[in-house]
């Protein structure tokens, strides 16, 4: 059983293995999409193949749709020419139901994969004529935050933007640069209209992607080497747009479990592909069932009404960042960051596991349904009490997902203001409300504190996970140790009072004193971290 157009000829040994197989004429809608493609993805990766590949391939299945996807990849061209085209664009998605059962699909929705190369002369020459055509209403990107970047951690100028700058869209080098060039091109095809829709998990992220657009648009018409027009293009909504959108789906990197029941299936080559540029790739993505993706509704070409009956959502800005900010400040993120905390001092490395544990279960539910609900502005979309069920019924408890609290706890120190402070924020300014309410968010601050010790419950050394201010931060703690009497809160009182860790100064609402004594119970010595959740939870 190969994953490509000769090994899917036999169809009847794929179903009779329990795969969905795509229900359409793909030969037909690959003649149409390359005539007039609608829908074009930069970013072949994970969340994109379980998630829009799969959501088109459905309409398709049901007829609502008559053309597919275009994928390109303007990073890392291995991944391309590795995986996508050695499989004829095809990959097989697993779902990971909470039930404990999987559902296997080979999606065929994508229909051509290309390289963003100003050097592959081919592959850019088709990318420009895919951006001249009339049929094109949307540009999508899932390729992380810092994609959007003209300029590295430090301030500096990514590698081929200054050059980008000078030289112009015919040769573009940077990812930005070469994005900007094709808009550049749909420009010069006669100023069509196109929205240019970032579906990255990161806040405003239609801003970031707009950003560097612009920018190279202001940069190309000050120096002379495009049309002076293409600067009132890019800013003109009616002509580009660059939307809000608010993602949702897990899509951990693909496990050998999942990949043992495809192998015992008899599907061939499965073997990852590590390219030059160290990504990881493999012909499978293993991924939840719960996905939701919202999307403000601006798209100056039209749009395909088929895509709602996808189950995308399309609603105004202002609905995107009530969801967003449903999700990451209150009904999921900090959820996630509450077991990623103790899970890590607890000893487990499963985020299902602690699900079973009863004071873990009972702090999340406290936290998001007790102390984070009541400040919730309902987004009208979702329901904030459904989708709170949902995490924590069938999201996190789903024994299938191979999602570990130490990769949860990443960074953690730049995830906490917004995961917690803001709740703080609305209680502090509602009428109704009072922080001095707040009983479990104190508990998992405290938590972090003492994980920050690097030692669990058993008084055993751990590995912290990475984090940027580690080195600013450990040193509060490296004089506490289990078992042994200390001035706690003097300890970390720089770390209550800084604001841009937890959103607020801590002594100002009122918070420090409860958090530093939380932490000191936790260090009474072994098992003090399991008797603290025990007394509070």
């Amino acid at each position: 059983m190969r994953l490509n157009e000769l090994g899917l000829l036999d169809r009847k040994q794929w179903e009779e293995k329990g795969y969905n197989l795509p229900q359409f004429d793909r030969a037909a809608v690959t003649a149409a999409t390359k005539e007039n493609p609608f829908w074009i993805h930069f970013g072949p990766g994970n969340i994109f193949r379980a998630f829009q590949a799969n959501v088109v391939q459905n309409l398709l299945n049901e007829g609502l749709l008559d053309r597919g996807l275009v994928v390109a990849e303007g990073y890392d061209y291995e991944i391309v020419e590795k995986m996508n085209h050695p499989h004829d664009d095809y990959n097989l998605l697993v779902t990971l139901k909470a039930n404990g059962t999987v559902e296997k699909t080979v999606i065929g929705s994508v229909v051509e994969s290309l390289t963003v190369n100003s050097e592959n002369e081919a592959d850019w020459t088709r990318l420009k004529e895919i951006f001249g055509k009339d049929s094109l209403q949307m540009a999508s990107f899932t390729i992380t935050e810092k994609g959007y970047s003209l300029v590295n951690g430090k301030g500096d100028p990514l590698p081929g933007v200054e050059d980008d700058f000078a030289n112009g869209p015919a040769k573009a080098m940077s990812y930005m640069g070469k994005v900007a060039a094709l808009v550049y091109a749909r420009y010069e095809a006669g100023r069509k209209p196109i929205a240019m829709v970032s579906m990255d998990n990161c806040s405003h992220n239609g801003d970031k992607l707009f950003a560097a657009i612009s920018t190279f648009a202001e940069k190309w018409a000050e120096n002379g080497v495009v049309d002076a027009g293409f600067r009132d293009y890019v800013n003109d909504k009616s002509k580009v747009s660059f939307p809000w959108s608010m993602i949702d789906k897990i899509t951990p990197r693909p496990d050998a479990s999942v990949e043992a029941i495809l192998k015992a299936d008899g599907v061939e080559e499965l073997e990852p592909v590590v390219t030059s540029k160290n990504t990881w790739v493999a012909p499978f993505v293993n991924a939840e069932e719960t996905e939701y993706l919202v999307i403000e509704d601006a798209f100056p070409n039209g749009r395909n009404a088929a895509l709602e009956k996808g189950g995308l959502m399309f609603t105004e800005r202002e609905t995107v960042d009530k969801v967003e900010k449903m999700k990451v400040c209150t009904c999921l993120n900090p959820l996630h960051t509450c077991l990623a905390v103790f899970g890590c001092i607890l000893g487990y490395e499963k985020i299902s596991e602690e699900m079973k544990d009863a004071e873990l279960k009972k702090l999340v539910e406290t936290v998001g349904y007790v102390e984070g609900l009541p400040v919730v502005v309902n987004p009208g979309v979702l329901d904030p009490k459904e989708f709170i069920d949902t995490v924590l019924n069938v999201r996190i408890p789903n024994p299938f997902m191979p999602d570990t609290p130490q990769r949860i706890a990443t960074d953690t120190s730049q995830k906490l203001a917004i995961r917690f402070g803001e709740t703080i924020k609305a209680y502090a300014a509602a009428d109704n409300l009072d922080v001095a309410d707040l009983k479990l968010i104190p508990v998992v601050f405290a938590g972090w504190l003492r994980y920050l010790m690097g030692v669990n419950d058993n008084g055993e050394k751990f590995e912290l996970s990475p984090d940027p201010l580690l080195e600013a931060v450990c040193p509060y703690v490296a004089g506490l140790e289990l078992g042994k009497e200390a001035d706690v809160e003097a300890a970390v009182k720089p770390l209550l009072e800084d604001a841009k860790i937890w959103g607020v100064n801590l002594y100002e609402v009122g918070m420090a004193e409860k958090v530093a004594g939380y932490l000191k119970e936790m260090i009474a010595g072994p098992g003090a971290v399991r008797a603290t959740l025990k007394k509070y939870v």
